[in-house]
């Protein structure tokens, strides 16, 4: 029998959007040969430098015919000896470009560069409705973002996350030419909506030593809250932008930092994310880390990561196993820090977890085997368990229990 017109007319538009959607994954991989090259730089006038940190613009990729510039603050420690590793600092929702940040990561020994990804300064104009402040904009700026991936029909070079992610490898490529910095420890880290711009972007650009997705992550069109509502039928961001389709080729070392009742991205969309990366993976659930910029770049679990990194090539601890039997969770870790004590938390809710309430419990740590155990509380619907060191947390894989 043959097919129908409207069959065969179905058939055809599939095929003709599976191969632009193709075409459009071989352009987003394409980014790091048309980003590999360091961007010219230049002095950013008018803006006072503190110390050893100083404000500048670097070309970027054009945007509707026109050139742009991305403007940063960039860094380097005052004491120093020889080759020093570097970070790719990505702001999220309302941020730009902090110079503060860039200073933390100059006091742990790092190069670092701070970029504004939506054509901003960091001139303060206006605070809008929801309490967000409005940076002023340059003359080259790029794309604004619209929403969460409202533009994605445009044409892909006219997306805000194609010249997001061009920004964030163009930092990475100008770090690496600076005489001061080993190229080969040059990591990223980007807070909320720079979480979900680092968790796409080190599967494309593997020169990454390492990353720090905080946050944000990839496989939000399924999330129960406001992601999963804009990008359940958003095929743009599900066959392009979203970091699974590139997460099987993160090889470095990957730090998911994030808290149990964060308001935006649910712990089951980063636990698929990680996953599915066959990297060495941290995972840090921080209690009570809030949600902001400062709350991101405060807690010391990024820094001890990257330090460990990029002095051993791997993190300092991580949890091979978690499992659960007969009412009782297990978690197994490595670690080269002392461990303090465990803690299970879990819940016994459902929906997003970021609106659960979360139940702390001791758990035992038996140092031998490097092996927490407790026993679930009934009706447990979600767990994980920390184990700390010193001020440090060291989290197990995220579980479901259905």
């Amino acid at each position: 029998m043959k097919p129908t017109t409207t069959l065969l007319a179905s058939l055809l538009l599939s095929a003709s959007l599976c191969a632009e959607t193709i075409v459009d994954r071989k352009v987003a991989l394409g980014l790091l040969d048309t980003c590999a090259q360091a961007p010219k730089t230049s002095e950013a006038e008018g803006f006072q430098p503190d110390g050893a940190v100083h404000a500048i613009f670097y070309d970027a990729l054009p945007w509707k015919g026109k050139p742009t510039r991305v403007f940063a603050w960039i860094g380097l420690p005052a004491k120093r000896e020889g080759k020093i590793p570097g970070i790719v600092l990505v702001h999220g929702g309302g941020g730009t470009a902090y110079k503060e940040w860039v200073q933390k990561w100059n006091a742990q020994g790092f190069a670092a560069i701070s970029i504004a990804v939506e054509g901003q300064t960091d001139v303060y104009e206006k605070t809008e409705a929801k309490g967000r402040p409005i940076w002023a904009r340059h003359a080259f700026s790029g794309p604004a973002r619209d929403g969460t991936f409202a533009d994605s029909k445009l044409p892909l070079k006219e997306q805000w996350m194609y010249h997001a992610l061009a920004d964030t490898m163009l930092a990475n490529s100008l770090l690496r030419t600076l005489p001061e910095v080993d190229p080969s420890k040059i990591g990223v880290m980007g807070i909320s909506w720079g979480g979900v711009i680092t968790s796409t972007v080190i599967g494309l650009d593997e020169r990454f030593a390492f990353g720090i997705p905080t946050y944000g992550c990839g496989h939000l069109f399924d999330a129960e809250n406001g992601w999963g509502a804009a990008l359940h039928d958003n095929e743009g961001y599900k066959q392009v932008w979203d970091a699974m389709n590139y997460a099987d080729r993160v090889k470095m070392p990957v730090l998911w930092l994030s808290w149990p009742q964060d308001a935006h991205f649910p712990l089951g969309c980063q636990a698929e994310n990680y996953r599915k990366a066959p990297g060495p993976r941290m995972v840090s659930l921080v209690t009570k880390m809030g949600h902001s910029h400062p709350a991101g770049w405060n807690p010391p679990d990024s820094y001890a990561f990257a330090q460990s990194v990029v002095s051993t090539g791997k993190p300092w601890g991580n949890s091979p196993m978690a499992t659960v039997q007969d009412g009782h969770a297990t978690a197994t870790f490595t670690s080269t820090k002392p461990i303090d004590r465990a803690v299970l938390i879990s819940t016994t809710d459902e929906g997003f977890t970021g609106t659960r309430k979360w139940v702390e419990t001791p758990a035992h740590f038996d140092l031998k085997t490097m092996t927490a155990t407790a026993t679930l509380p009934v009706g447990t619907t979600a767990w994980y368990i920390n184990v700390y060191a010193d001020k440090l947390t060291l989290t197990s894989d995220y579980q479901e229990i259905k």
